[in-house]
């Protein structure tokens, strides 16, 4: 199920396209280690494709139909060496959902930025299971758009400062703030 992006619209998704362009040409744009080789050669335009035109759910459908995942990977032991383990069936989604809503959350900010609204809205656009405290404290919360546009720019892969979005399959997300 994908997540609810309340500010997604023709103007968001083409500021999305401007953030993956400039993730692009700065040779920052994230490509999993769990791609095939296939994978990271088509990652880029259907990540395009998806912020153009669809959603993560659609985005992860095509990296599973495609066969661009691997089926194993490498891990470390922890007395040194390494193992051969499955890839979880749901990397797919979780690479997806966490890479569609970062490209969302940096297009939401810029807009907001380039309207003069200082703050974007923290809520769930996907309902969990088990929800993290830390999570539930950050729903309706309102944070700076443009220091949350720069940490996103300079966290791809890795967790961001501001915590948002807060780690995989949270379903948090931002939007503009009512009224805008």
């Amino acid at each position: 199920m994908a997540i609810r992006y309340d500010s997604l619209d023709e103007r968001t998704r083409d500021l999305m396209a401007q953030e993956l362009d400039r993730d692009s040409t700065d040779g920052t744009l994230y490509v999993s280690p769990r791609f095939t080789d296939k994978g990271q050669q088509q990652w880029p335009e259907l990540l395009r494709e998806a912020i153009l035109s669809h959603d993560d759910a659609w985005l992860a459908s095509e990296l599973r139909s495609k066969h661009l995942i691997r089926d194993t990977e490498q891990r470390k032991k922890p007395k040194g060496g390494y193992t051969t383990a499955k890839v979880p069936v749901t990397a797919p989604d979780t690479l997806s959902e966490g890479e569609f809503n970062r490209f969302y959350a940096r297009g939401t900010c810029a807009r907001a930025v380039a309207d003069g609204v200082d703050e974007v809205e923290v809520y769930r656009g996907k309902s969990v299971e088990n929800p993290r405290s830390a999570s539930e404290a950050m729903i309706g919360k309102r944070i700076s758009a443009n220091a949350l546009l720069n940490d996103l720019r300079t966290s791809q892969g890795v967790e961001p400062a501001l915590g948002l979005p807060p780690g995989p399959n949270s379903g948090l997300t931002v939007r503009l703030p009512d009224g805008v």
